[in-house]
């Protein structure tokens, strides 16, 4: 677990929980590690105070940090049960109870307080499962190339420009303008592919907006996704912490959630009794 940053004034950095991969339950503790490292360093860049929890955390520290949290990191890792939508495994591989378990306390903790989220690759997916929809257990085109062992794999994501998805990344690309043509209807960007399951259309959650959306031999894939209403709930399917196969737009999507968390701090610490 990530040591973080002692708070130092009311302007301190949010404190943001980080769901990852347990390293020492890993076939490769080495990549475990960088790959969370990852996620903490884009928070860290962001003026984030990343503490990292995986399925090994005692549960007292685990409820703790979820209780403190101004903000939530679901990460990418290995498949969603599909027990949890209902289905058996046809295509899901690599499951993990315990990190499901892990998720869907945090996801709990932070729909009771309404924490922002933000959700990456299993984090999209996990979202939609937890707030009741499905998930397409294989979509071998989209599986890409195992991160360590080759270049990414890359597709077009359509983004609408309207969503605080679309709003953050124009936000940080060049003149305010992301994806070329500021006519086009769609904002549109090549991001990295390293998943196989997927969030289809018909299977979104009720509650859930899709917001950015790629092409597949299962049909159109919902790769971006937010909640309603004014909290901050955004999920995406690719790997913005990946910086080497993400479009430098994406920063614009780390300083929003982090601002996000940030507000909600400021927000909690004005209404809670002394």
């Amino acid at each position: 677990m990530l040591r973080p940053m002692a708070a130092h004034s009311a302007t301190a950095a949010p404190l943001i929980v980080v769901t990852v991969a347990d390293p020492a339950a890993s076939t490769d503790a080495a990549l475990t590690l960088r790959k969370n490292q990852l996620y903490a360093d884009a928070v860290l860049r962001h003026g984030g105070n990343p503490v990292l929890v995986n399925a090994a955390a005692p549960i007292a520290e685990r409820d703790r940090r979820l209780a403190e949290m101004a903000g939530l990191l679901l990460t990418g890792g290995p498949d969603v049960d599909p027990a949890l939508y209902g289905e058996k495994p046809v295509g899901a591989a690599d499951l993990d109870p315990a990190r499901d378990q892990l998720e869907l306390a945090a996801w709990r903790a932070a729909q009771r307080r309404s924490v922002p989220v933000l959700g990456i690759c299993r984090g999209l997916q996990a979202i939609n499962v937890f707030s009741g929809g499905k998930l397409l257990q294989d979509v071998p085109s989209h599986a890409g190339t195992p991160y360590g062992h080759g270049p990414a794999h890359t597709h077009f994501l359509e983004i609408e420009p309207s969503s605080k998805l679309g709003r953050a990344i124009a936000s940080a690309a060049p003149d305010g303008v992301a994806g070329g043509d500021p006519d086009d209807d769609m904002l549109e960007l090549e991001v990295n592919t390293y998943h196989h399951q997927a969030v289809h259309h018909g299977a979104l959650a009720a509650g859930l907006r899709a917001v950015a959306w790629s092409d597949s031999e299962r049909g159109r894939l919902v790769e971006g996704l937010e909640g309603g209403g004014d909290r901050w709930l955004v999920a995406v399917q690719c790997h913005p912490e990946r910086t080497e196969s993400t479009p430098e737009e994406f920063a614009g999507l780390w300083a929003d959630f982090v601002r996000a968390a940030a507000r909600f701090a400021t927000i909690e610490r004005s209404t809670t009794p002394a």
